[in-house]
């Protein structure tokens, strides 16, 4: 059994199929639609978004 993987954002479909035994951790999942990238983990397809601090610009 496969399903498409959502975009945890706008919710519209992506380009990545996952089966029921595949297992992502810190995958980074682009959305055509919305052109974000967001860090996502799948396990048994259960999806969860992992929430990453946003880089910092450095100062001298």
């Amino acid at each position: 059994m496969c399903e498409w993987i959502l975009c945890p954002i706008c919710g519209s479909k992506t380009r990545m199929k996952v089966r029921g035994d595949t297992v992502l951790e810190n995958f980074p999942l682009f959305c055509p639609k919305c052109k974000r990238e967001t860090i996502i983990n799948v396990k048994q397809l259960k999806l969860s978004i992992t929430q990453e601090p946003d880089a910092k610009t450095q100062s001298r």
